[in-house]
Parts: structure tokens; sequence; C-alpha cells
């Protein structure tokens, strides 16, 4: 199931319902269950977990708590009491426990499954002692009805109801009786006997159960069932049963005395039941002279018969008489066994009663001890707590001088780098100044150097010009005269073949000026391509070199910065190091000896308040076990009466209670067996509260020695006092000295700033002389320009001149051989031209690589020693690093300390209080 909604009907006082099994179901929400048990009133065991079967809620974290607290009449849980332990089955666990009872059961129950947690006030005593009264005879009730004594309840039930009909037909049968013998003559004495024989066994089987004799017997054991009253009528149902069996036992014992012939009789009888009795006997002696006279006379049939049925009727009487006799005798006998196990039985319970009531005070005093335990733990909370917050605000000192120290180191680190990144910036910023002056003087200088080259090819050129034109002069004037016939003849045939010889010359000339400005062009393309790939070349290596030189200067800028950076900042950690340590080690020194101080006091206040407190806890448990000492006593001796009454009961019933004394041993062996331990437990008290005076004593002595060292104490407090104003008004001065020198560093910027105005002006110096040598540049450019335009006019002359020569094919043909002779000659002198130009550039090229290993070995050089400074430094940070760790390691150090001290502080005083 998952639903208990059906037990809301049960909700109320009118309900009885105790123990309630919910285990292997499906109940899922708390609140449910709760709110469906809340009402029952009368319950007092509730299962919801056993032998493995269980419920979803019991798997939720503390469903137990939860459910103890919730419901207050629980009183067993999943087979667990308040205390949990495991419950065992007694009284709490009768269904039947009698009404009036159920607000004491838990003081019934035994040690193990009290409630003495959830009772927290003194019990009333009397109306406690009258419900026990009445439990107690509720169960001797109970227990006189087991089969054995159900015929005592029957024959209650029998004594209790009056028979006055019976009453009066006995009167009226002893009345003809007693006239019937007067009449009968003697005779008839010897017919008599044989029939009333014949009639009484015919009469056996239907016995009346309200005849005189048992009415009588009832009302003579009523005398000793007066406490079985209550349990008669409980009891009524089942008494048929066993009237059936107590009447076959007593017809058995009837037959057997018939056969001896042997009447017993009841040793206790009342005054009734006697006078009954004697009268049955005066009804013998005539009935005798009635049986000798009735030989001699004879009577009616009529009167025969009447008077056998008045004689079977007294017989069956008798017989009626006889059985309650022997009912009552059995009935007396288990009477007695009963009590004495009903007394057994309350003694027990008053026992048990005793000891619940002793264990009761016995948890009210624990408890008064632990809420002052718990009293003196929150004070010495509390002092720990104030202890502490003292401890926090030292530290919160130490760390806030800490703070303005690293402060200051951090500033004055601050103004170090800004100053260092403006120096590394002016330097950087002149470096590329110098490295743009140098390149262009490296234009410069190769301009030059081509103006010159350009300059000596004009020269060569002239001279070419001017012996060509000396040569032409010459050849003029060996020429013939223009104008003879020879000449014209001459001419005429010159010219014919010199026509023809032309003709196939300038074919040749034409093939060969073809393939010459084919070649030509192939090499001025392959010229143009080589001078591309060199510039290309060039101005790689121009950017080359010109990166490494700048990241040389950029180099050697943060070198020098850094080696100035090192010397001051190796100085300043020397400084700040050699003043934080001193610093640290006088804070330390003084903040260890407040400390030990202030805790060795504090740890003697403490001792010395616990143990103040312990003696007052001990005087008033002195106070209480004399009480209880006292309570103990009388006890005991009440005990001891109970036990002589015992012993007088049991010499009484000795030899009735044969089969049950190893029980009753049993019993006084228990009963010795916690007398004993009584006595052993008031003898360990009183050692242990003489034990406790010592105690006192010594600790009195103790407290009258310790006040004078917590004087003493005090006044050293005040002198550490003392020295701790010193220190902070010595850490005042030493701040006051770091203001200072910040004011120096100060100054120190304003020199710098001046420095760097000087540079901006060197910088602007530098820029106009820059200015001036691309003044210079564009001049030499329009030189160049210039020439150029000359070299043009030259060739356009050169081009005028040939013409003029191919004009003059005639006298020009060794001109012509001598001008392929001076292109070839200018062919090779290109050529010569062009591998000097290699070899330049090759020398150029060595001159670059040689300046590049150079620059390279220097760079890995001055890398090398930026390493090492840059090693050197790591290692002195490393060692200031170092040291900081050495600091902070104490400083953790010291705090463990601390804290080890108050634990073991905080255990001593737990160790004490308990």
């Amino acid at each position: 199931i998952n639903n208990l909604t059906g037990l809301l009907y049960l909700h109320g006082t009118e309900y009885k319902l105790k123990h309630l099994s919910l285990h292997s179901n499906y109940l899922e929400n708390i609140d449910h269950l709760l709110q469906c048990l809340l009402g029952l009133q009368g319950l007092r065991d509730v299962t919801l977990r056993q032998d493995g079967g269980d419920n979803p809620v019991c798997r939720s974290p503390g469903y137990w708590d939860i459910v103890m607290e919730s419901l207050p009449q629980i009183s067993v849980l999943d087979g667990l009491d308040r205390l949990r332990h495991p419950s065992s089955p007694g009284i709490s666990s009768l269904c039947d426990i009698p009404g009036g009872l159920e607000d004491y059961v838990e003081f019934l129950l035994s040690s193990d499954t009290s409630h003495s947690e959830a009772v927290k006030g003194a019990v009333a005593t009397p109306r406690i002692d009258k419900v026990l009264t009445q439990f107690r005879q509720q169960i001797a009730s109970e227990a006189a009805t087991d089969p054995v004594t159900q015929p005592a309840s029957q024959s209650s039930t029998a004594a209790d109801l009056p028979h006055p009909i019976n009453e009066e037909r006995l009167r009226k049968l002893e009345h003809q009786v007693s006239q019937l013998i007067q009449q009968v003559p003697v005779c008839e004495k010897s017919y008599i006997p044989t029939q009333p024989v014949v009639k009484l066994r015919k009469a056996k089987r239907d016995t009346d159960h309200t005849s005189e004799s048992e009415c009588e017997s009832g009302k003579e054991n009523k005398k000793h069932t007066r406490i079985l009253k209550q349990s008669s009528i409980m009891t009524s149902s089942t008494t048929t049963q066993e009237t059936k069996s107590t009447r076959s036992d007593s017809d058995h014992e009837i037959r057997k005395l018939r056969t001896s012939k042997s009447a017993v009789m009841p040793k206790r009888k009342s005054a009734v039941g006697g006078g009954v009795q004697a009268a049955a006997q005066t009804r013998k002696a005539p009935l005798r002279a009635a049986k000798t006279s009735g030989d001699g006379k004879a009577k009616s049939t009529q009167e025969e018969e009447t008077y056998r049925t008045i004689v079977v009727e007294r017989d069956q009487e008798m017989e009626r008489r006889w059985k309650a006799e022997q009912a009552v005798r059995k009935l007396t006998e288990e009477l007695k066994c009963l009590q004495t196990k009903v007394s057994e039985e309350r003694d027990l319970q008053s026992m048990a009663v005793h000891t619940t009531d002793r264990l009761k005070e016995l948890l009210l005093k624990e408890r008064s001890g632990r809420s002052e335990l718990q009293a003196c733990v929150e004070e010495l909370e509390r002092r720990c707590q104030s202890v502490t917050q003292q401890l926090e605000q030292a530290r919160s000192s130490e760390e806030q001088h800490k703070t303005a120290l690293r402060r200051l180191e951090e500033s004055i680190s601050h103004g170090d780098a800004l100053r260092a990144c403006q120096q590394a910036e002016e330097m950087k910023r002149y470096q590329e100044l110098e490295n743009k002056a140098a390149a262009l003087k490296r234009e410069l200088d190769i301009q030059r150097a081509s103006v010159h080259q350009h300059k000596d090819k004009l020269q060569q050129l002239h001279e070419l010009l001017a012996s060509r034109e000396q040569e032409h002069r010459r050849q003029l004037e060996l020429r013939l005269q223009p104008g003879g016939a020879d000449f014209r003849e001459a001419v005429a045939k010159e010219v014919a073949l010199v026509e023809q010889k032309h003709k196939q010359k300038e074919a040749e000339l034409l093939e060969k000026l073809t393939e010459g400005r084919k070649r030509y062009a192939a090499l001025e393309d392959e010229f143009r391509m080589a001078l591309t790939i060199e510039a290309a070349r060039f101005s790689e290596v121009k950017e080359a070199c010109d990166h490494m030189s700048a990241e040389l200067m950029e180099l050697k800028a943060p070198l020098a910065e850094s080696q100035q950076r090192e010397k001051k900042s190796a100085s300043l950690v020397q400084e700040l190091t050699a003043m934080v340590k001193e610093q640290k080690s006088r804070i330390s020194e003084l903040i260890k000896a407040k400390k030990d101080a202030v805790t060795d006091l504090k740890n003697r206040l403490y001792c010395l308040e616990g143990e103040v407190e312990q003696s007052r806890r001990q005087k008033l448990q002195l106070e209480v076990l004399k009480k209880d000492q006292a309570r103990l006593m009388s006890q005991l001796t009440a005990q001891d009466s109970v036990i002589d009454g015992l012993r007088a009961e049991r010499r009484i019933w000795g030899q009735e209670l044969a089969q049950q004394g190893a029980s009753l041993a049993q019993d006084r062996g228990r009963l010795e067996a916690r007398i004993e331990v009584l006595t052993d437990e008031l003898e360990t008290q009183r050692k242990q509260n003489q034990r406790d005076h010592d105690a006192l004593k010594i600790k009195t002595k103790i407290m009258d020695d310790q006040t004078g060292t917590i004087r003493k104490l005090k006044e050293s407090l005040q002198e550490r006092d003392d020295q701790i104003r010193r220190l902070r008004e010595e850490a005042l001065q030493i701040q006051k000295k770091f203001q200072q020198q910040t004011e120096e560093e100060a100054g120190q910027q304003a020199e710098l700033k001046e420095q760097l105005a000087h540079l901006n002006l060197r910088k602007n110096e530098l820029k106009q002389q820059v200015e001036d040598q691309d003044a210079e540049l564009e001049e030499v450019r329009r030189v160049y320009s210039d020439s150029n335009k000359k070299w043009q006019e030259k060739a356009e002359l050169l081009t005028r001149l040939e013409s003029q020569v191919k004009r003059m094919k005639e006298n020009f043909d060794a001109k012509e051989r001598q001008l392929l002779e001076e292109k070839d000659k200018a062919t090779d002198a290109h050529k010569a031209a062009v591998e000097k130009l290699r070899c330049v550039d090759d020398a150029f090229r060595r001159q670059l690589e040689s300046v590049q290993a150079a620059h390279q070995a220097e760079l890995l050089r001055l890398s090398d020693e930026k390493q090492t400074q840059i090693e050197q430094a790591n290692q002195k940070v490393f060692a200031v690093e170092q040291e900081m760790r050495q600091l902070l390691l104490e400083t953790d150090a010291n705090k463990r300390i601390m804290e080890e001290k108050m634990k073991r502080l905080t255990s001593v005083l737990k160790d004490f209080n308990t």
C-alpha cells in the first residue's frame, strides 16, 4: 500500500490502537505518514522496516529522528526505543493493558525501554500507587483465569447468585422427611436401602448445578476469592467448558470414594454449610429407625415412591455438596499458589518501579550536569572567539603594514620601469636616426661612384670621337683631287665595284645588323634582368643590414637600460630586503612574545575558572549524593523488611510451594545480587566523595598559588604593550624615510626629463642634417640627368656619323673593318666591364657577408652577455623570493603552532570538563 488515509478514522482517545506494522509497503511521503499517524493517541509501536522489508520513506535521510520527534506518543520504532536500544517485549507489548494505565505504561517498563527522556517532571506517587495496585490485582485476576483455575471462577460466579427457591424447597423436603420418619414403622428398615442405591446411580446423569450445597460452597469460596471478582465477569464465557471438566473429575473421585466407602469432609466451612451438614446427620438416624420399622408395616406404593424420591434427592444433594467441598479444597490450594505468585510479581513490579524512578532521577541529574557543561563550553567558546578576534586584528594590522611596504616597493619599481621605457624609446629613436643617416651616406657614396664612372665613360667616348675625326681628316687628305678623268674612271670603277661589294656587304651587314640587334636586345634584356635581380638582392641585403643594425641598436639600448636597472634594483632590493628582514624579525618576535604571553595567561585563567566551576559542581554533587545516600538507605531498609516478609511467607508456604522453590531461589538470588550491587555502589560513591573532597582541597591551594602568578603576568603584559607602542613609532619613522626616498626619486625623474629634452634637440639637429643630405642627393640626381642627356646627344651624333659613313661606302670599308674591330674591342671592353662589375659585386657581397658575420658574432656575444645578466638577475630575484618564502613559511609555522596550542587548550578544557 502507499496510502494511509484509512487511519484518519481511528484518531482520538476512543480508539486504542497500540501496535502498527507497515513494513514491505510503498509508503513514500513522510508528511502523509506523519499526518495519518499523529492523531493515533494510543499508538506505541510502529514498524516500517523489518527483516529486509521496508518502505521508500525509510531510505530518506534522518527519517527515524523525524518520526520520533513528530510523534511523541510512539515509544518504539522499527524495534528500537527512543535511546536506540533494541526493545524487549514486556508490559508495553501487551494488547490488553487495562483502562486508566495508558498514561503510566512508561513507568512500568524496564530500564531498557523506559521513557525517562520524555518525562521531565517529578511523578505524582499517590495516584500512580493507586493505579499500580489496580493493575496488580488485574494481573492476578488474569493469572487466575488459567485452565487450572477455571473452577474457582465458576464457583465464584455461582456463589454470587442467590437461590431462595432452592432453600425453600430444601426446607420443605426436610420437614416432609421428619414427618415420614415419625410415621413409618420400623419393619420397613430392611427394604429401604436397596432401592435408593439404584435411584442414586440413575440420578448421577442429571445433576442440577443450582443446589443448596453448591451455593453454600460458593459462599464459602467467596471469602477466599474476593480478589477475583473483577475478572470473573470477563471470563464468564469460558466457564461452561471448564465446569464440564471439573464435573467429570469430581464424578471420578466420588466413584473411588464409594468403593472405599469413606467420606471426606472439608476442613473449612461456613456457618450455614455446617448447620446443613448437622441436619443431614440427624436425618440419618431416624432414617435407619424407619428402615427397621418398615419391615413390619407396609404402606401404600405412593408413599414409598415419595419417600424414595425424597431419599434420592437427599443423596443427590449430599453428592453435590461433597463435590463442591472437593472443588473448594482444590481452589483453596490453587489460590494459595496464585497468591504467592501474585506477591512475587508485586515485589518484582515494585522493584522495577523503584529502579525506573531511580534511573529517572539519575537521568535528570545527568541532564542538569550536561546543561551546566554546555554553559561552560559556551563561555569558553565565547572567550576563544574573543581571543581569535584579537589575533585577527593583530594579523590585519600586520597585513596592513605588509601591504604598505608592497605598495612602496611597487611604486619604486613602477618609476624605474617608466624611466627605463623612456630611455629605451629615446635610444631607439636615436639609433633609427643614425641608421637613416648611415644609409643616406652610403647612397651618396654609391651615386658619387656612379657619377665618376659616367664621367670616365664620357671622356673615353670624347677621345674616340677625336681620334676618329683625326683619321677621317687624314684619309681626306690622302684622297685624290676630284674633277680629273682618272679620278672619275677610278671612281666609276671603284663605285661599281664598291656598289657591288657594298650591296653584298650591305645585305650581309643587314643580316648581321638584324642578328646584332636581336643579340643586343637579348643582351639588353639580360642586362636589365641582371640589374633588376641585383637591385632586388641589393635592396634585400640593405634591408637586412638596416634591420640588423636597428636590432643591434635596440639591443644595445635595453642592455644599457637593463644594466642600469639591475644595478639600481640590486641596490634597492638589498636595502629593502635588509629593512624588511629587520622589521619582520622585530614584528615576528613581538607577535610571538605577545601571543605566547596572552595564550599562557588565558590558559591559566581558563584552567583556574574551570577548576573553580568544577569545585562548585562537585560540592553540588556531594550534596546530591548525600541526599541519594539517605534515600538509598531508606530504600534498603524497606527492601530488607520486604525480604524478611518474603522469607516468613516462604517458611509458611514451603511445603505447599515445593515445586516452585527453584524459581523463588532464583528470584531471591537476583534480589540479593541487586542489594550487593547497591551496597557496592554506595561504597564506591563514598570513596569518590572522599577523593573529590581531597581534590578540592588541593585545587584551592593551587588557586591561591596561581593568583600571584596572574598578577605578575598582568605586569609583564603591560610591559609588552609599551614595547609594541615603541615599535609602532619606529614603523612610522621608517614610513617617513620611505617618503623622503620617493621625493628624491622624483628629483631624479626631473633630471631625466631634462636629459630627454636635450636628446630631442639633438634629434632635431640630426633631422636637419638628413634634409641637407637629401638636398645634395637631389643635386647629384640632377647632374646625373644632365649627363644622361649629353650621352643621348652624343648617341644621336654617332648615328649621324654612321649615316655619313654609310653614304661614304667606297672609302669606308677599311673604316668599317676598323669599326668592326672597335666593336669587337668594345664588346670585349663591355665584357671586361661586366666582369669588373661582377668582381665588384662579389667583393661587395663578401664585404656584406663579412659585415653580417661580424654583426652576427657581435649579436651572439651581446645575447650571451644579456643572457648571463638575465640569469644573474633571475638568481637575485630567486634569492629574494626564497627569503620571502622563508618568511611566509615562518609566519605559517607560527600560525600552525598557535592553532595547535588552541586545539590543545580546547582539548584540555574538554578533558577537564569531562
